[in-house]
């Protein structure tokens, strides 16, 4: 007696491909391929030197974790970005001596975003001396808010869910 053999043809190996984080230098630098000047890294975060600072200690914090923005982030690296946050401004002021600093996030094409991997910019702010006029410039323009109490109510619904 032969072998039984099923009478249809050998299926394909399914393979499922989820969409990739576009390669980033932030996915470089984490990955090793690039060098930076590291100042805090744990099993979530990292944190080192921007290579193009806008003020004498301008410092990138950004997750392990692969997010392009902020609302992509998981709540585990949301959590320890905020609690290493406050400890790197503490640093970043202790070792340059400013007196102020920028936190500065970006989410998106349309709010300036240029690398797509979550990243804060903790940048230093001089009320005097040699870097006094080093940091970020930010203009304010104000716009007439218009049915607060319905959009309050929104963005509360949303944040409950």
């Amino acid at each position: 007696m032969r072998g039984l053999r099923s009478p249809l043809p050998p299926s394909p190996a399914i393979v499922i491909t989820l969409p990739a984080m576009p390669e980033t230098v932030f996915a470089k630098i984490l990955r090793g391929e690039i060098p930076c000047h590291k100042v805090f890294e744990d099993d979530l975060v990292l944190a080192f030197l921007d290579a193009f600072p806008i003020a004498h200690g301008h410092t990138l914090v950004i997750p392990k974790e692969p997010a392009a923005t902020l609302d992509q982030l998981s709540d585990d690296s949301a959590a320890a970005i905020g609690r290493v946050l406050p400890r790197i401004a503490r640093a970043v002021l202790a070792a340059t001596g400013a007196t102020a600093f920028n936190l500065l996030q970006n989410n998106g094409a349309a709010a300036h975003q240029a690398v797509f991997h979550v990243h804060f910019h903790v940048i230093p702010k001089f009320e005097s001396g040699e870097h006094a006029n080093e940091g970020l410039g930010i203009g304010w323009k104000p716009i007439k808010l218009e049915g607060p109490e319905k959009l309050a109510a929104l963005i509360r619904e949303a944040a409950a869910r």
